[in-house]
C-alpha cells in the first residue's frame, strides 16, 4: 500500500501548519516541513512543541531564508525531500504541498490511486516550445543569471539585467538536458526522488546553473524528473486541483465548494482560503475517512471559465450584487437573541418593535414563513438566507434604513452566533434561560420529528433526557464561546435583573428596559 511522505514549505499560521500535519498524518503518512528561517523563530517554536511527539512528522534539518522567485525556494525543498527520505524509509511517493493546500479525497482512495499507476506526476512542458508561460519573461529566466530578487532588490535585479544585455553577457542551459517548465505542485515515486538526490551530487554544473534561474521552482525538478525517468512512466499533470484567473492570481476556494472539489479529479487542492475554517475541518476529516465513492465530474475549470466569461469577476464561482462586501459593516449593530423557546424570543422581539426604534426580526434563519421584505428573492428560502447571510442581514439594514438589528436565533446556531460575531461589527447576544418540564420536551420532541403523534407515552420518556442534555449542551456551548458583552435574562429572575440586562443589551434607559421585562406573558407556554 502506498504510503505518502508530503513535503510542505510554509512561513506563517503555525496553528493552520499543526493542524494540516495532524490531518495528514493521522491517516499513516509522513510529512516533512520546512519552516522559513526569516520567520518569527516563536511560531517555529510553537510548532515544534506541538509536533514534537508525532513519529510521522520530521523537520528540515537547515532552514533557510526563501524568497519568491530564489533558488531558495528550491533548495528548501531540497532540504526537506532529504529529511523525509532519511526518515521515513516506508514513503513510497512524495507529494509537495503548501500551507493552502488541503486533500479533496480521501487517504484510502489517494493511496490506491497511486497504487494502481506507477507513474510521477509532474507537469513538464518544452520551456521554449510550450507557450506555458503567459506573462513576464521567458528565455530571460534562463540564458542571463539572476543574483538579486526582482521583488525585494528591484533596481539591482534591472541593473543586473541590463548590463548582462547591454555586454552579450549569455549563457546556454546544461549539456545533454532538455530545460522543461510547469507547476510546482508535484508527486513523485521514491526511486525517482533517490535519482533526483544522486542527480544532484553528481551533476555540479546544472546545479550551478539552477542557482542562478529566476523562478526554478517552475523548472529545476521538472526539469530533472524528465531527464531521468522514461516518458512512459510520467503523467504530465499535477494531482492537485488549482486554477489561475486571466491575470495569473491563484483563485481561492471557500466554505460553499466542498462539494465541488471533491469532483475534480486530484488528490488535493489549492488554494484554499485561511478563513475557511469549515472547508478546512470537512476536508480534514474527509482524508481520514473511508470514503471512497467520489464521483468525478472534473467541471470546475469549465465553471470558472463560464462565469467569468460572462462578465463577473471570479470570486467564490460568480458573487452576486450583494455578495461584493463580506462585512456588515463596521458602524452596525447587530443583536442577537438566543432563545430554545421561539414564541418567547417572539415575544421580546415584538415588545421591542413596539418600545423601541430598532428594528427586530424573528427566527429568520429558521422558519421560511418569517415576515420579510422583498429583496430581490434572496429571502425566499432559509437555505438562501444562510447562504449568504452576511449579505441578506446588510439588505435588511438597508432596507430598515438603520444602523441596528435584532435577530432571534435558536440555541443550537451556535456557528452562526460564531460567525456574525467574528464581524467587524458590534456584534452583541442576549441568552433568555427558559425552564423546561416534561410536557414541553415532548412536545418538542414531536416538532422536531424525533417522536411521532402516535409514538408511545414509554418512547418519549425514553428521549426526555436525551433531549434535555442536548438543550443543555447548547446553553454551555454558548457560554463557553464567552461572547464579548453577552448578557442574559431568565425566567427565574427578578424584573429589575432582567430590565438591566435588556437596557444593557439593547442599549436603553431603564424605563423602557422594564417595560420590555414585564412583557405580558413573556414566559408562559
Amino acid at each position: 500500500m502506498a504510503r505518502i511522505a508530503f513535503i510542505l514549505l510554509c512561513h506563517k499560521n503555525p496553528d493552520a501548519i499543526v493542524q494540516q500535519a495532524q490531518q495528514l498524518t493521522a491517516a499513516g503518512d509522513y510529512i516533512a516541513i520546512h519552516f522559513d528561517a526569516s520567520a518569527d523563530a516563536e511560531d517555529f517554536a510553537t510548532i515544534q512543541t506541538v509536533l514534537v511527539d508525532n513519529p510521522n512528522v520530521v523537520f528540515a534539518k537547515r532552514r533557510i531564508k526563501c524568497g519568491w522567485g530564489e533558488w531558495s525556494l528550491v533548495q528548501a525543498t531540497l532540504h526537506a525531500v532529504e529529511a523525509a527520505v532519511e526518515a521515513f524509509p516506508r514513503a513510497s511517493h512524495f507529494y509537495m504541498v503548501s500551507g493552502d493546500c488541503m486533500p479533496i479525497k480521501s487517504a484510502q482512495y489517494a493511496h490506491q490511486f497511486l497504487d494502481q499507476h506507477d507513474r510521477d506526476f509532474i507537469e513538464s512542458y518544452d520551456f521554449f516550445d510550450s507557450d506555458w508561460i503567459k506573462t513576464g519573461f521567458r528565455e530571460e529566466r534562463l540564458i542571463y543569471r539572476h543574483h538579486f530578487n526582482e521583488r525585494t532588490q528591484k533596481k539591482r535585479f534591472y541593473t543586473s539585467l541590463a548590463l548582462q544585455q547591454k555586454f552579450g553577457i549569455t549563457r546556454d542551459t546544461p549539456k545533454g538536458v532538455q530545460i522543461m517548465i510547469g507547476s510546482q505542485w508535484w508527486c513523485l515515486r521514491r526511486r525517482t526522488v533517490e535519482a533526483l538526490l544522486d542527480f544532484t551530487r553528481a551533476r555540479k554544473d546544472v546545479m550551478r546553473f539552477f542557482r542562478t534561474t529566476w523562478i526554478p521552482d517552475e523548472t529545476f525538478f521538472q526539469t530533472l524528473v524528465r531527464h531521468l525517468v522514461p516518458g512512459n512512466e510520467i503523467e504530465n499533470r499535477t494531482l492537485t486541483f488549482l486554477m489561475f484567473t486571466d491575470y495569473g492570481m491563484p483563485v481561492t476556494f471557500y466554505n460553499d465548494h466542498y462539494d465541488l472539489l471533491l469532483g475534480q479529479s486530484g488528490l488535493f487542492a489549492r488554494k484554499i482560503s485561511a478563513e475557511a475554517a469549515n472547508l478546512r475541518s470537512e476536508l480534514g476529516a474527509l482524508y481520514v475517512s473511508d470514503r471512497t465513492d467520489f464521483v468525478i465530474t472534473d467541471e470546475g475549470r469549465r465553471l470558472f471559465q463560464f462565469l467569468t466569461g460572462r462578465g463577473r469577476i471570479g470570486r467564490r464561482f460568480t458573487p452576486r450584487f450583494w455578495e461584493r462586501e463580506t462585512t456588515l459593516g463596521r458602524n452596525r449593530e447587530l443583536l442577537i437573541v438566543a432563545c430554545k423557546k421561539w414564541h418567547v424570543a417572539k415575544r421580546l422581539a415584538a415588545g421591542i418593535r413596539a418600545h423601541t426604534d430598532i428594528p427586530a426580526v424573528d427566527y429568520l434563519f429558521s422558519e421560511d414563513a418569517t415576515p420579510l421584505p422583498d429583496l430581490g428573492g434572496i429571502e425566499t428560502t432559509v437555505q438562501k438566507r444562510g447562504r449568504h447571510r452576511r449579505a441578506f442581514l446588510r439588505m435588511l439594514f438597508d432596507h430598515n434604513k438603520s444602523d441596528r438589528l435584532v435577530i432571534c436565533l435558536d440555541t443550537a446556531d451556535i456557528e452562526l452566533m460564531r460567525d456574525f460575531f467574528s464581524d467587524r461589527a458590534d456584534v452583541r447576544l442576549l441568552e433568555i434561560a427558559c425552564e423546561f418540564d416534561d410536557d414541553y420536551l415532548a412536545g418538542h420532541a414531536k416538532r422536531v420529528g424525533l417522536a411521532g403523534a402516535q409514538s408511545s407515552d414509554a418512547t418519549v420518556a425514553r428521549l426526555l433526557p436525551t433531549i434535555r442534555n442536548d438543550i443543555l449542551h447548547e446553553r454551555d456551548s454558548i457560554r463557553d464561546a464567552d461572547f464579548v458583552g453577552a448578557s442574559r435574562i431568565s425566567e427565574t429572575a427578578t424584573v429589575a435583573e432582567n430590565a438591566a440586562a435588556l437596557a444593557q443589551f439593547l442599549r436603553v434607559d431603564m424605563d423602557t428596559a422594564c417595560v420590555l421585562a414585564e412583557t405580558p406573558h413573556l414566559f408562559v407556554d
